[in-house]
């Protein structure tokens, strides 16, 4: 009876061209993912760049105590999860929204070029889009132009500068730019459903809402979970850019995520050691919820990760 260790190496063998295929991904990985690690030390440490790394004072957790006593971390915390739940409830209810009306339009061509526009903000960056987002809603932009001439107001509206607005904006701004590539994800999966359950449902008549409840919905539930899944686990880091170009000083208190409290309150003000220590907390945060979301996919009986 051969090995199980043999039984490895022979199956790892056999598919050497996945393996060769695969090997620049992980020297990546380790390389930019991994290797970097060690830097987290400096969490524990008064670090200043003039000093050898081993020659830092060390100060155990005195960094994290300032992180979690700082008097704007909870506001940060608010706003990065509030940002990053609305993003990812409208990105993907609009991509799935968008990906069913799709996949019921018979006019090729109409559904072609709906595919190509609504797909095209996604090569745009987030320097240009954020540009075009606040020229639109600026107070002689499109959106004030098109809210006067209806009636609905009587003077612009500052869209940029209310702060109660602004998670609000970040979440379409999100939805304009991504729902295209999101839809192209769900479409794919929608064109492995087998058309004989759709003419089963139509010889049985059911109407086409009923097909897309009972068909269409049902096959996509195991993409749906295993992308909600990685994408919780993506909260804590979801839009510096887009979050970034669109802030200003009139919405700071709710446009601060994680990510810009780091820049702001630590590397700029030289803080190196604060600014690790708020990025573990952040990587930290992101690991306890992708395997709280993964166990209780699990426990509900449904597609997980692991």
């Amino acid at each position: 009876m051969k090995s199980s260790g043999n039984t490895f190496w022979q199956k790892l063998w056999k598919q050497k061209a996945l393996v060769l295929m695969s090997l620049p991904f992980i020297i990546y990985v380790i390389i930019f993912k991994y290797i970097p690690l060690w830097g987290w030390l400096m969490a524990f440490q008064n670090y200043w760049p003039g000093n050898s790394f081993f020659e830092q004072t060390w100060v155990g957790l005195e960094n994290f105590r300032l992180l979690l006593s700082d008097p704007v971390f909870f506001d940060v915390l608010r706003n990065t999860l509030a940002m990053s739940v609305i993003k990812l409830l409208s990105g993907m209810f609009f991509s799935i929204l968008l990906a069913l009306v799709l996949n019921e339009v018979r006019f090729a061509k109409f559904k072609k070029i709906t595919q190509t526009i609504s797909y095209l903000p996604h090569f745009i960056s987030w320097v240009v889009g954020a540009n075009l987002v606040m020229n639109a809603l600026s107070t002689n932009g499109i959106v004030n132009d098109l809210l006067l001439n209806l009636g609905i107001v009587d003077s612009p509206i500052m869209f940029m500068g209310i702060p109660k607005l602004f998670w609000w904006i970040v979440g379409a701004s999100h939805v304009w730019k991504t729902v295209g590539f999101g839809a192209i994800l769900y479409l794919a999966s929608i064109v492995s459903i087998s058309p004989s359950l759709y003419e089963a449902a139509v010889i049985d008549g059911a109407s086409r809402l009923q097909r897309i409840r009972y068909i269409t919905l049902p096959a996509l539930k195991p993409v749906i979970i295993i992308l909600l899944i990685i994408n919780v686990g993506r909260l804590m880091n979801m839009g510096f850019q887009q979050i970034y170009l669109l802030s200003n000083g009139r919405v700071i208190e709710y446009s601060r995520i994680f990510r810009i409290f780091e820049l702001d309150f630590g590397l700029k003000m030289m803080r190196y050691s604060f600014a690790t220590a708020a990025g573990i907390f952040r990587s930290l945060v992101s690991i306890v919820l992708v395997f709280s979301a993964n166990q209780i996919a699990k426990m509900m009986g449904e597609e997980r990760l692991i």
